[in-house]
């Protein structure tokens, strides 16, 4: 009897010590497992860590626009993708915020459809004032011109102010006056005349003579004369480079049968242009006037800082709650690549692109994603 015990307690012995075996062995695959995808995922961290971010924004003004023809939305559309492919291609160089940003405005400055350098719009004398403003979010630089005339890319111009001289902006006769000294490219204030912006001006004479000759008249009607495009002026820009640098850059020609001198919020910092790399760098479009009244770009700058808002949430309170609608538009980037666009506007051309491979354009609102139906509850037995 005590042979068979001793032999079954040997067997348990060998059976619970083959079990401990195979136990630590699964145990110790299972760890070499763990281990193996915990170096993957630090391998893919690191990995996504070095790989370079940038990230661009683009956008051709808030508005109606409508009164697109097709052959003017392609127009306007391969417009938006060559501004947006220039300035993107700089930054997937290693380039700086600041060139793309300058290399995307100049693109749009040269195209026609939008109120910005060719395409800019007129005084009330028939001339063409340009406003231009450039920031580099790295240490808070900036430089702006108001009252251009003969400059054909004033957001050039903005940026040698930054660079060369002590000021921020420069306006009036001393812009032109500094335009010379520095070599940029001028042209004929004929230049900045297309057929569109002619028409535009024969309409808005004709529609303001009318009006006086009314009022002259005492015939007792009223007449309301809207001198506006269906579109504001304005083109900007926006950038991350892959050295975690952001810029911002805003151009215009200003609103349409303007005042002669009038300035807009396209060359005021902090109104219609900001860069800080700790927050975001912000470009808007719409009505000059609010924007300089509320400090647009940078209370969007104040509200991250300040009020720890994240950047979609501190866009959208200008656009929906301190301005009213049909008046403006922001497009914005902050440091981790993030991109925004909003716009109380019927449409408002923009584009974007990242590292990631991301290039799009467009004119309208994105389509709302129809709101899905509710799942039918189970009947309960």
């Amino acid at each position: 009897m005590l042979q068979r015990l001793a032999g079954i307690t040997t067997f348990r012995d060998e059976s619970m010590t083959k079990n401990v075996f195979f136990a630590s062995k699964r145990l110790a695959v299972a760890l070499a497992v763990l281990v193996a995808s915990g170096q993957h995922q630090r391998a893919a961290v690191a990995a996504d860590a070095a790989t370079p971010r940038y990230a661009i924004a683009i956008h051709g003004g808030a508005g109606e626009w409508a009164n697109l023809t097709p052959e003017k939305r392609a127009e306007m559309m391969a417009d938006l993708e060559q501004a947006l492919g220039a300035g993107r291609d700089v930054l997937a160089k290693g380039g700086s915020s600041l060139d793309a940003v300058e290399q995307a405005i100049r693109v749009l400055e040269d195209a026609p459809p939008f109120n910005a350098g060719r395409g800019a719009t007129f005084t009330a004398t028939g001339q063409h004032q340009l406003d231009a403003s450039i920031m580099n979010g790295a240490d808070r630089s900036a430089g702006a011109v108001a009252g251009a005339m003969t400059v054909k890319n004033p957001i050039a111009l903005a940026r040698r102010v930054m660079t060369d001289t002590k000021h921020v902006l420069i306006a009036g006769e001393g812009v032109d006056r500094f335009a010379r000294e520095s070599g940029v490219e001028l042209v004929a204030p004929e230049y900045f005349w297309t057929d569109e912006t002619r028409r535009e001006f024969e309409k808005a004479k004709a529609d303001a003579a009318d009006s006086q000759q009314r009022k002259s008249t005492g015939d007792g009607k009223k007449v309301s004369v809207d001198l506006r495009p269906d579109h504001y002026g304005t083109v900007g820009c926006v950038a991350l480079d892959t050295h975690g640098n952001l810029a911002a850059g805003t151009s215009t020609g200003g609103l349409s049968m303007k005042r002669f001198g009038r300035v807009g919020d396209s060359p005021i910092i902090g109104a219609g242009t900001y860069a800080d790399n700790e927050t975001c760098a912000i470009s808007g479009t719409g009505v000059g006037e609010l924007f300089i009244r509320n400090a647009v770009c940078y209370d969007v700058i104040a509200r991250m800082r300040y009020g720890g808002a994240a950047l979609a949430e501190a866009v959208a309170v200008q656009i929906n709650e301190r301005l009213p609608k049909e008046t403006a538009g922001l497009i914005a980037v902050n440091g981790a690549g993030e991109l925004v666009a909003e716009f109380n506007t019927a449409a408002m051309p923009r584009g974007f692109a990242n590292s990631t491979g991301r290039f799009d354009v467009a004119i309208e609102p994105e389509p709302t994603p129809p709101a899905q139906e509710p799942a039918p509850a189970e009947n309960s037995r």
